[in-house]
């Protein structure tokens, strides 16, 4: 997280994977609402393995700010204490920051309507887990292809699913940002979870981000930067483009990248 206007880091090391991230205020918000996490296991074979937290805020400076830290700093407290599977750890460390986010809302009436994206993942054994609300994204590149894994929370998004409007046309939408789902908002959460972990493969990559980077990067051109060079430099690369192109919002991302190559046949695989 940040409240400068960069926040840059090479993350500690794990033996399965490399991990690099960057969050930047951009070139006209003041202040950086987003904020970014990373837990590593000191217990490399106890199946948590790596946990990785993007997160949004929204609802005023001060208000998006807290409830993004909030809700990484819970996430990664409640992941690395579960004696859980990680999907279930993952889920329940989600509820967990909805619930800590809506408490402190009601002890500052100042911040009422605080909430945030959340997306956060745990790669494991060679196997990839994770839960999703908001618009925050997860991509996984293999090779020279890019696929989206999550799908946004979003009014724009609902009318894309109802047929209402073309999927080209709503990442141009006046109301692409309008979220239909945060952590800290609503009475009952429902993250998005894959119904079985993902088998990872040797050299794939995995891309959390913000809307400030993919609102202004497009899909391909996060492909081409995660699998054309370092987690580090690919993180760096992208956000300079965002910011090139005018960096209208808060530009967070993080980037793991899969250095070993174990397979459990029982999991679904990317084609």
């Amino acid at each position: 997280m940040a409240d400068s206007a960069e926040q840059q880091g090479v993350m500690p090391s794990h033996s399965q994977v490399e991990c690099a991230s960057l969050s930047d205020v951009g070139c006209i918000r003041e202040q950086n609402e987003d904020s970014v996490g990373y837990w590593v296991s000191p217990e490399q074979q106890d199946g948590k393995g790596v946990l990785a937290v993007v997160a949004d805020g929204m609802g005023g400076y001060e208000g998006g700010q807290e409830a993004s830290r909030l809700a990484v700093e819970t996430v990664c407290q409640s992941y690395s204490a579960a004696e859980s599977d990680p999907q279930a750890a993952l889920l329940a460390a989600l509820q967990l920051a909805h619930d800590r986010i809506q408490e402190y809302a009601r002890q500052h009436p100042e911040l009422l309507g605080m909430g945030t994206t959340c997306t956060a993942v745990s790669v494991t054994s060679g196997n990839l887990y994770f839960a999703h609300v908001g618009d925050s994204r997860l991509y996984l590149v293999r090779g020279s292809v890019i696929s989206r894994l999550t799908r946004d929370h979003s009014y724009v998004n609902r009318l894309v699913e109802n047929g209402l409007i073309r999927p080209e046309d709503a990442e141009s939408h006046p109301q692409r940002h309008i979220l239909i789902a945060a952590l800290g908002v609503g009475t009952e959460l429902v993250p998005d979870c894959p119904e079985r972990p993902w088998t990872l493969q040797k050299d794939d990559t995995l891309v959390l981000c913000s809307d400030g980077l993919w609102g202004s990067v497009s899909d391909k051109e996060i492909q081409k930067a995660a699998s054309s060079t370092s987690p580090d430099g690919a993180c760096r690369k992208l956000v300079d483009l965002a910011k090139e192109r005018g960096g209208p919002d808060n530009i967070t991302i993080q980037i793991l990248r899969i250095a070993a190559d174990p397979v459990d046949p029982s999991t679904e695989t990317v084609s």
